[in-house]
């Protein structure tokens, strides 16, 4: 998966990785070509005392030198624009692939998992790819030529090299094979931080209403230890990886003093020679350790590149129309035929056999106990969710052939939990309808009753909004929820219990303020209160995902025993009687 990746996502920058690769194998020729150039020096000019020939050397040397800087600043600058272009690509990608999920594959990643995996995990696989960028060909090139050339300035040491460099290898490899399974924990470890800490931001009330912050502290502490167990396993390999390569080094070079210097005693070998010879084995174990060091990251970029690749391997179960319908001739149409949905794997279907129709002007209401299915029916109207059996049509068209676009704008969604974006006010409020001008927000915030309490704040409509709207209290928050889809004016309205957290007169006031406005529209509600449902046209009673009732009020006062139980619940058993 991690080739797969670079090379998909590294593919628009042929020509900079190009670039990349002549100017290191520039640089690492010339990096080879200096220890030749020092033994010529010593041999052929301080051994003889020609400082002629030192001066003209040495000047060749200067600028092999200059070439050798130069071509390795130009690759690390191109190596570095390349990995920050894969970086963002990936982001990207990512970004656009979890916009097209539908709930079920966001409920099957988690929030935390992708959170870590578009940050943490691409970060991962950027750097390698800057290293890759930059030491790609250096290593091979350096390694080879090094090797090469030592053997040419004396064949009787390279038997040192034979045997070091396999020695190398096989340190190393029993290192990266303990390290890959430890970074993979390490990443699943920070899965559980980020999800038990989002957790505990989010929940901060309930953890302090039910006095349990030193439950939290000791779950979130098992977490943090995990972690951190885990990644000093992780770290003690890595950090045995160097002193292993420095150790067998220094041996080497120890063997090739030894060795060499008897060999120049007896005449068989320069000294000049003798230090090329040792600079050239210092290039072969600093390929090595440049290996070693990449393939230090190797194993964390290969897990999160794993882990990336999931998410992007990953189908939206809402998939957009081939040939999307852009135009319909009606509007605010909206019908469920014998409706079904059953998530994979699951022992029984969510929702069996719903239907009903609803028009222009017509008000239908979900009423039914929690779990009866009333948010999922709901949301496969916008194709947060798709249907396993039925169709869905809005305005006489299957929503699976609507143009997203065009279905998303002829609907107002109004969600369980409401949900508020870091910004201001009108930010928020024009986030389905951008050229909404201030006098259409202050009339959607009278509508939805919210006018008051954004009036009293200092900024008004320009006051500052917190992630997820936890500036202002709940029954403010879905106030806002509800403006925010007025202002859009959709043929279709959904509020899926948007008004559970309002007290009764305000549920009222604004049940009546919402009914000149939402006319002409399509207005489903769900709803646990009876007081919010009781004049819609049609009520339709869920239970464990079939519908079993469906009436006006008074109806299914008089028929419907469910509803009956719902309604003696809420205190309204003399209506029941009568």
């Amino acid at each position: 998966m991690l080739v797969k990746l670079l090379r998909e996502h590294l593919a628009p920058y042929r020509s900079w990785l190009t670039t990349i690769v002549v100017l290191q194998f520039l640089a690492t020729v010339a990096m080879l070509y200096l220890p030749s150039l020092n033994a010529d020096i010593i041999d052929k000019g301080v051994a003889r005392g020609d400082n002629g020939y030192v001066v003209r050397v040495g000047a060749v040397m200067l600028g092999v030198a200059l070439v050798q800087a130069a071509c390795s600043m130009a690759s690390a600058w191109f190596g570095g624009r390349a990995a920050m272009a894969f970086g963002r690509d990936v982001r990207k990608a990512l970004f656009a692939r979890v916009g097209s999920f539908s709930a079920r594959e966001v409920s099957h990643f988690g929030a935390p998992s992708l959170i870590t995996r578009a940050t943490n995990d691409v970060q991962q696989v950027q750097m390698l790819a800057m290293m890759t960028c930059l030491m790609a060909v250096t290593i091979p090139i350096m390694m080879v030529g090094g090797v090469v050339m030592a053997m040419r300035e004396d064949l009787g040491l390279s038997w040192i090299v034979v045997a070091v460099v396999p020695v190398l290898f096989v340190c190393i490899g029993i290192v990266v094979s303990q390290m890959v399974p430890a970074f993979r924990t390490v990443q699943q470890r920070l899965d559980d931080v980020n999800r038990i800490l989002r957790e505990q931001i989010t929940g901060i009330r309930v953890v302090r209403a039910f006095v349990r912050e030193p439950h939290e502290t000791r779950r979130f502490a098992r977490a943090n230890d995990d972690l951190t167990e885990v990644s000093l396993r992780a770290g003690r390999w890595m950090a045995a990886m160097f002193p292993l390569v420095m150790g067998v080094a220094n041996v080497a070079s120890v063997g090739v003093i030894w060795f060499g210097g008897h060999r120049v005693d007896n005449g068989q070998m320069e000294v000049g020679a003798l230090t090329a010879f040792l600079a050239y084995l210092m290039q072969i174990l600093m390929s090595v350790m440049m290996g070693t060091f990449m393939l230090m990251m190797v194993p964390r970029a290969a897990v999160s590149a794993d882990r990336i690749s999931e998410v992007l391997a990953t189908d939206s179960t809402v998939v957009p129309p081939a040939r999307p319908v852009t135009s319909v001739d009606v509007a605010g149409h909206l019908d469920l035929e014998a409706v079904g949905l059953t998530y994979p794997g699951a022992e029984a279907p969510v929702l069996t056999d719903v239907s009903f129709s609803a028009r222009p002007g017509q008000t239908i209401a979900v009423i039914g106990s929690t779990g009866a299915g009333k948010t999922t029916l709901v949301n496969l109207v916008p194709r947060l969710l798709d249907a396993t059996e039925g169709v869905v049509r809005v305005d006489g068209v299957d929503v699976r052939d609507l143009a997203p676009e065009l279905l998303w704008s002829r609907i107002g969604l109004v969600p369980q939990r409401a949900f508020l974006f870091s910004g201001t006010i009108a930010t928020n409020l024009r986030y389905g309808r951008p050229d909404a001008t201030d006098d259409e927000l202050w009339e959607a915030l009278e509508i939805a009753q919210a006018a008051d309490f954004v009036r009293e704040m200092p900024q008004q409509l320009d006051a500052p909004v917190a992630q997820g709207g936890t500036t202002v209290s709940g029954g403010q928050r879905q106030r806002l929820a509800i403006a925010r889809a007025l202002v859009r004016r959709p043929e279709v309205y959904l509020f899926d219990d948007a008004f559970s957290a309002l007290d009764v007169a305000t549920d009222a006031r604004l049940r009546a303020a919402l009914e000149p406005v939402t006319r002409e529209a399509t207005v489903v509600i769900v709803a646990q209160r009876i007081a919010t449902i009781r004049d819609a046209d049609l009520i339709l009673v869920l239970e464990d995902g079939r519908v079993v009732g469906r009436g006006t009020h008074e109806e299914l006062l008089r028929d419907n025993e469910t509803y009956q139980e719902i309604a003696a619940s809420q205190g309204l058993g003399e209506e029941v009687v009568a």
